[in-house]
């Protein structure tokens, strides 16, 4: 696994406020600061456990989906939020974690926001 960002929920505005209306939420670009933050707001209604609106995760690179989430508690199925971008949630001891594939020919800098 690699490191690729930490998301902090909020609920308040915030700086850099990127509108992804089709994930029924609001992120900052985490690729800004050296640390990978990322602050994200969710819509009234977003289809997410309430664990991932309210809690921070760390994401991580993988490079086999599937292979990664054998045996974990998987609250967030793997889906495409953007072409060449598969990712699921885990919670591993009451806490989020994103799971990213990442198909670099397909997917460059379409990962900005994400």
């Amino acid at each position: 696994m690699k490191f690729n960002h930490v998301d902090i929920p909020t609920t308040d505005r915030f700086e850099g406020e990127i509108p992804l209306p089709d994930l029924a939420m609001t992120v900052s670009d985490h690729k800004n600061n050296p640390f990978g933050i990322q602050w994200q707001r969710y819509d009234d209604g977003a289809p997410y456990p309430d664990l991932v609106k309210t809690v921070a995760h760390v994401a991580f690179e993988v490079q086999d989906l599937a292979t990664a989430l054998l045996g974990q508690k998987v609250i967030i199925e793997p889906n495409d939020p953007i072409p060449g971008l598969t990712v699921a949630f885990i919670e591993v001891n009451g806490a989020p974690v994103e799971l990213m594939q990442i198909d670099r020919e397909v997917c460059q800098e379409d990962i900005e926001g994400l």
